[in-house]
């Protein structure tokens, strides 16, 4: 049965879908942040080195760029609804193991389970697409969307504030009782789509070979300096990774119903949107890591503030702030500079914050301004490049185009996190701790990456103008070809 023959549930519990769904996204936000901030938090209570607490966040955003398509498949049809509740089971359970984690190890098992929430987002769109009349699921898609940055704001003081509390293991509780909670109410309110057309088969081989060409790739980047980049492991890791993603990008092209549609890369439109999704998602993990871990640096090492977790995660604050606002510029920068000059000039206005704390980290209120610019650079970037990729595809190749975008995406964040702490590791001091040169290192090739960005969507992306993100994209796209190729 077609999903778009299926009225919308009505009465009370109609109106209790929406908020349940933002609900749902705000869990996946705020639990996707309890990274960046809480890094030193675990340093110091697990007696490790910045860079191999690094795999806290890392590991999140890791399982999130394979949990992304993966709950895109399984959630399509007649499974949406079980697989909201199965992934936020998940989140409950890795909030758990994460509190209750006796060492580093376990901690970062809970955290890989607490990013599958990061592949609940766009279940919780395609739910207010199909369960919500039709006059309302603009607005939810915006609400929703807007929710999602909200809840990285609030995260980063939140898991702050409750660690200074409680502690670490606090945060983590925190985050369980509140995934749980998400999880009833999903239960009681999001109503079953069983019979809402065939689902299709989950690409096993393709998740397989995805999560390991990430995790080995990764491994090294994040390795490299304590093992050395020349050991044999490391460029064994590094040989396998290559041979893994050929390996999965063929596999991609010739299976039935693949994981991702990688032909959609033919489309110039598509290729420097996913790219410059990719290149700017490193910048920003770069700058929110770095950024974070300074701010809290003790004084007596010569820079840093001495801030607590809280004021490291109010930071972050005008990051996600900015980011919701330029994104709301989006469509009178386009009509004013094109869709090329938007991307280009959002990146230069990203370089433009990373090589500001670069130079400029002597006082707190400059790494406030530094992650404000950023968000504006990133808002319009963000906002612009969905646009970009929908109207260079046909219709029927939305969802797939779409999952691929999010997967480079968490791709970046992951790779960011992980060169972060290579950088950082190569630049410790005989305490174990970064010396200011390797923030700064950080801060300078966050900088370049999005200089890069900016070239790169100058010289590959359209010229056409991009429609508006939310109005623009259609109620429900078709189902992607059995064939894997663009129609």
């Amino acid at each position: 049965m077609d999903t778009r023959h299926v009225p919308p549930e009505t009465g009370f519990r109609g109106a209790l879908i929406g908020p349940v769904l933002v609900l749902a996204t705000l869990v996946a936000s705020i639990i996707s942040s309890f990274g960046a901030p809480l890094i030193p938090t675990v340093a110091r209570d697990f007696h490790e080195s910045l860079s191999t607490a690094q795999w806290s966040l890392t590991v999140a955003l890791l399982v999130g760029a394979v949990s992304s398509p993966v709950l895109g498949r399984l959630g399509d049809g007649p499974r949406r609804r079980a697989t909201m509740l199965g992934g936020l089971a998940v989140v409950t359970a890795g909030g758990a193991v994460a509190a209750l984690a006796g060492g580093l190890e376990m901690l970062i098992v809970g955290r890989g389970l607490q990013g599958v929430g990061l592949g609940l987002v766009p279940l919780a769109m395609a739910t207010a697409r199909d369960e919500l009349p039709r006059a309302k699921v603009a607005p939810m898609i915006a609400l929703l969307s807007v929710s999602a940055g909200a809840g990285l704001g609030a995260g980063y003081p939140i898991s702050g504030l409750l660690v200074d509390a409680w502690g670490l293991a606090g945060a983590y509780w925190f985050g369980a009782i509140v995934s749980g909670l998400a999880l009833a109410c999903v239960a009681a309110v999001v109503p079953s789509s069983a019979g809402r057309g065939a689902a299709d088969r989950l690409d096993w081989a393709g998740t397989v070979l995805l999560a390991l060409a990430l995790v080995v790739s990764l491994v090294a980047v994040a390795e490299g300096t304590e093992w050395g980049w020349g050991s044999p492991a490391i460029i064994g890791l590094l040989a396998a990774g290559v041979v893994l993603f050929a390996v999965w990008a063929v596999q991609q092209l010739r299976a039935e119903n693949p994981l991702v549609q990688l032909r959609l890369l033919r489309h110039p439109s598509v290729f420097s949107g996913d790219t410059c999704a990719m290149v700017l998602g490193v910048a920003m993990y770069m700058v929110l890591s770095a950024v974070t871990e300074f701010v809290q640096s003790p004084r007596s090492g010569g820079f840093g503030f001495s801030a607590s977790a809280v004021v490291a995660g109010l930071v972050l604050v005008p990051l996600s702030f900015l980011m919701l606002s330029s994104s709301r510029a989006l469509p009178v920068l386009v009509a004013l500079v094109g869709a090329r000059g938007v991307l280009a000039l959002g990146c230069l206005v990203a370089a433009l914050g990373c090589g500001f704390f670069a130079v400029f980290h002597g006082a707190l209120w400059q790494a406030f301004v530094t992650t404000g610019v950023l968000g504006v650079g990133l808002g319009t970037t963000f906002a612009a490049i969905p646009g970009l990729i929908v109207q260079a595809i046909p219709a029927g190749e939305t969802g797939s185009a779409m999952g691929f975008y999010q997967v480079v995406r968490f791709t970046g964040f992951s790779l960011g996190s992980a060169l972060t702490a290579t950088i950082l590791a190569a630049h410790a001091g005989g305490d174990g701790r970064p010396a200011e040169g390797g923030y700064v290192m950080v801060l300078w090739i966050s900088a370049a990456i999005c200089v890069a960005a900016a070239a790169l969507a100058w010289f590959m992306a359209s010229r056409s103008t991009l429609p508006a993100p939310v109005e623009s994209a259609p109620r429900r796209a078709a189902p992607p070809s059995r064939t894997g190729r663009c129609r």
